[in-house]
């Protein structure tokens, strides 16, 4: 006999009180912690529990009958559905007052190491438009709302170009307009779909992985270059003269697109990283520009998503960094070297490493074309290359400046650093989590002298945090 599934509850007129991880807000029901996304504290609302555990919950604001003095009206249609940007409905102060909070409570409760004040964040300037970068999902299945399956909604076309719903790996939610990127990307985005519809493209079948298209590209610069890639699976020569055509419209239809790719994917997987790029009109890259210091861009290039707010970034580590002139900088996880080269004409040299031997031939290129020739790159993975030996042959760091990815610093990359003794450590993170963490390990020897919080990604939950650290 099946087991009968349990009831969940409904918590009626329960008051929002905090912002906790992952966009979620928090309420408190008894001794329940309960998470809830899409509200903020103050809203008071009927909360339809859909996970419960021992001492915490998860649930959906079925009613909101009072609207909290620290809500916005979200500006996207597809917001609540899409995702992408939980925090539509904060208020932007709001939102840097809980990023600032995250950051100060990660700082305290994990790192629990000395602190000084800490400054207050950086807001965006631009909050809506702000990303260089997206990347949309073609697929067969469009994803249906509630109220779409409520109503019966049939569609002509079930094809979509659009991004994936979390928790659905095969179903993409069809975008028609994205505030996360200028709006040329929305109309590039929507020509390929539109003519693709009436051409008779296939989408992909993200579970058979049947089908033409897979992926569109967008990267913009505030050089206002603009590089679009195409990504499809093409199977002999009349399918490969039908992607060619819909290449040819999408440059002869969008003439400021400087450089038009296209990659060809018959693998089951997305990634691109493998394969090569394709260059079918212009460039095989574009340029950003910082501080009169170009940086070549190509199709599988890191750079911060949110281009002036990495002006402001970079210009913080590199105050932090205290520099005369007369300073060797280690670089550590420089990615295409924008940090070290952004640095390098306050310092006698900067030695960067990055895992991703690409990443560190545009670093190499990034410093000839500014004519830099006080920096040195090498790739490999960082806990094998920082090594006591690498020290003793390339000299002792008087500064170093680290920025690892989300999961923070190798232990072993921390014991290095603290055999290494450098001056000042410029710790940039986009997890201040993990980066409290290796404070602690760095707190034997080394005190925070300086925090600053800075917002890259406005409307979401994400928050960099800068530390200085000098040696005791």
């Amino acid at each position: 006999m099946a087991r009968k599934k349990k009831e969940l509850p409904l918590l009626e007129n329960i008051t929002i009180t905090d912002v906790a991880a992952e966009g979620k807000a928090i309420a408190r029901v008894d001794n329940l912690v309960v998470f809830v996304p899409y509200v903020v504290p103050g809203d008071v609302a009927d909360l339809q529990v859909t996970r419960k555990k021992h001492n915490y919950a998860e649930a959906e604001a079925v009613c909101i009958h009072h609207y909290s003095d620290k809500r916005a009206t979200p500006f996207c249609t597809h917001y609540g559905v899409c995702g992408g940007c939980q925090w539509q409905c904060l208020a932007y102060p709001e939102q840097l007052k809980y990023k600032q909070k995250q950051v100060v409570d990660n700082l305290t409760r994990i790192g629990k190491v000395e602190l000084p004040e800490i400054s207050p964040i950086l807001g965006s300037e631009q909050t809506e438009g702000y990303r260089n970068k997206l990347e949309y999902t073609f697929s067969n299945k469009r994803w249906l709302t509630r109220e779409e399956v409520a109503q019966n909604v049939v569609y002509e076309q079930m094809n979509a170009v659009g991004f994936h719903i979390p928790g659905a790996f095969d179903k993409v939610l069809a975008i028609e307009r994205c505030w996360l990127q200028d709006d040329i990307s929305n109309r590039i985005r929507n020509a390929v779909r539109d003519y693709a519809y009436a051409h008779g493209y296939t989408f992909i079948n993200l579970r058979t992985h049947e089908g033409m298209l897979r992926n569109l590209i967008v990267r913009t610069s505030t050089t206002g270059q603009l590089m679009v890639i195409l990504v499809a699976q093409v199977q002999g020569d009349g399918e490969m003269e039908k992607f060619r055509e819909l290449l040819s419209y999408t440059g002869d239809t969008f003439p400021e697109i400087t450089s038009l790719l296209y990659v060809i994917n018959n693998k089951v997987n997305d990634s691109i990283g493998d394969l090569e790029v394709h260059t079918f009109r212009g460039e095989d890259h574009i340029f950003e520009e910082m501080e009169g210091l170009r940086f070549k861009v190509g199709p599988k290039s890191f750079y911060q998503t949110n281009s002036r707010q990495a002006y402001r970034l970079y210009q913080v580590a590199r105050d932090f960094a205290g520099l005369t002139g007369e300073e060797l900088v280690y670089d550590l996880y420089t990615g295409t070297g924008t940090i070290a080269n952004f640095v390098s004409r306050q310092a006698r040299q900067v030695i960067g490493i990055e895992y991703v031997p690409e990443a560190i031939e545009d670093a190499r290129v990034n410093s000839a074309i500014n004519g830099i020739g006080n920096t040195l790159f090498f790739a490999g993975d960082m806990k094998d290359i920082l090594t006591p030996d690498f020290i003793r042959t390339h000299g002792h760091p008087d500064v170093i400046i680290t920025d690892p990815p989300r999961a923070g610093m190798h232990p072993d990359v921390v014991d290095v650093i603290l055999q290494a003794e450098p001056r000042r450590i410029v710790y940039v993170s986009c997890n201040p989590a993990t980066q409290a963490r290796d404070l602690q390990l760095l707190d034997a020897k080394y005190r925070v002298t300086h925090v600053q919080p800075v917002d890259m990604f406005p409307h979401t939950y994400h928050v960099e945090n800068v530390v200085r650290l000098e040696k005791r």
